[in-house]
């Protein structure tokens, strides 16, 4: 029997996507500061780029390795208790670095704890507000909020770099992050509700059957077991090998080197900022436009354009670099934020349909596989910098590694449909689909 609920001029699911676009936006504050605070921290402590790239890539792996935990926890604890808790121990993160002197205390703090934090408002968040709230619309809400994540790391760029250039310095700015993610906090407590039910409605195109019990198994036994049921399916390593170097060719290289490789060739350190949020202005746009198309073309096709042409316009770049900004840079910057993280929503709608109930966690693995992408490219591309004096060989090494990942995308085989139609095109019908491998 299906159960009917008042009409409501707003649906309930759009305030928590709201609400939890906030918090990622908030979260990401912090993930602009990389990037503009490398030449700082050099000018001030002495540390070389490989040093620093060493604590931006411990933020990186653990961003990553926490989100399927994340994601089991959030359904043991509760959606706002998780988020809460996360935006706190990424302001004490943020805010605690402006007392540090030693290159251990930057890996503490900008790796352990800001990693932890924000990593468990990462892509994990995304799956389980979508998978909980709505049926219909999920690969457009889920490109909203992955533009929340992603352009909040991009567009507090030019921000942070004007304050780190103030008589403050890069510490105005880490407190900054900070009282950026505190901000949140109060929109979380009063709007972000864990299920439907809560508020007396039922998924956004869906029904109360579609609102399922949550899981209250250990947290960690339910990440590990979505981790053991992932490993035995085909469509999981091609999809986290994808994601790997997704992160890698983004996060990884361009977030945290894009701004030093451009100030070598003589680009104000402001201007390379400013770049980068462009990036992420334009990130809105094609993450939304990614989850539209996700909704009626083959997320295999779409994995396939957007890294094939990421890995070209990488091959591109460095000739763009000088002391003027031209047309050409311009363009590069256009077509990269179109693309930052196009590739979420059709690689979720991937994961959701061989992994069903799973898939938040699953993904969470994925995502895990993206970040861990990301430290490799953040660590290498300092080293590189280091040992050959530019970031050429980062910029081409990552081009080629895009290919590869449209070939591994395409590869995928697509599970059959069922011969009962399911309620969305993307939402398996029974639980057993979780175990049916690609």
């Amino acid at each position: 029997m299906t159960t009917t609920v008042p009409r409501r001029r707003i649906h309930p699911a759009w305030w928590v996507a709201a609400v939890t676009f906030l918090a990622l936006v908030g979260a990401a504050a912090f993930r602009a500061v990389p990037g503009v605070l490398i030449d700082p921290l050099r000018e001030e402590f002495g540390w070389s780029v490989s040093t620093i790239s060493a604590a931006v890539a411990v933020n990186m792996a653990l961003y990553g390795l926490t989100a399927p935990f994340a994601a089991a926890l959030m359904e043991r604890f509760g959606i706002r208790r998780v988020v809460v808790g996360a935006l706190l121990l990424t302001a004490v993160g943020s805010g605690l670095t402006v007392f540090m002197t030693a290159s251990w205390q930057l890996v503490l703090l900008w790796g352990l704890a800001v990693g932890l934090g924000t990593g468990s408002m990462a892509l994990s968040l995304v799956a389980t507000v979508t998978g909980r709230w709505f049926v219909a619309r999920r690969g457009l809400v889920s490109g909203i909020l992955t533009a929340g994540g992603a352009t909040g790391q991009l567009v507090f760029l030019p921000v942070v770099a004007a304050v780190a250039e103030t008589d403050g310095g890069w510490r105005a700015a880490s407190l900054g992050t900070t009282a950026a993610a505190l901000a949140v906090v109060p929109l979380v407590l009063w709007l972000l509700r864990d299920r439907p039910r809560d508020v007396g409605a039922v998924p956004y195109g869906g029904t109360a059957a579609d609102d399922v019990d949550p899981v209250r198994t250990g947290a960690a036994r339910a990440a590990l077991a979505g981790l053991a049921l992932a490993a035995r399916s085909r469509p999981f390593w091609l999809l986290a090998a994808g994601f790997f170097i997704c992160g890698a060719s983004t996060n990884g290289l361009v977030q945290p080197h894009f701004i030093p490789a451009a100030h070598d060739h003589g680009m104000p350190v402001t201007t390379a900022a400013s770049l980068l949020a462009v990036v992420g202005i334009f990130d809105i746009a094609g993450t939304v436009f990614s989850g539209w198309l996700t909704d009626r073309v083959d997320p295999r096709v779409l994995l396939l354009a957007y890294y094939a042409l990421r890995g070209f316009s990488l091959f591109l770049l460095p000739p763009l670099f000088g002391p003027d900004l031209h047309v050409s840079m311009i363009a590069f910057i256009v077509f990269y934020g179109l693309d930052w993280v196009a590739t979420v929503p059709p690689t979720l709608a991937l994961c959701r349909e061989h992994f069903g109930a799973r898939a938040p966690v699953v993904f969470g693995w994925v995502f895990a596989s993206h970040q861990v992408g990301s430290a490799a490219a953040a660590f290498g591309g300092g080293v590189i910098r280091d040992v050959t004096g530019s970031y050429d060989l980062a910029w081409f090494g990552a081009g080629a590694l895009c290919l590869v990942a449209a070939a591994l995308s395409i590869s995928i085989r697509r599970r059959p449909a069922p011969d009962a139609p399911p309620a969305t095109p993307t939402e398996p019908t029974t639980a057993s689909a979780a175990t049916t491998h690609g």
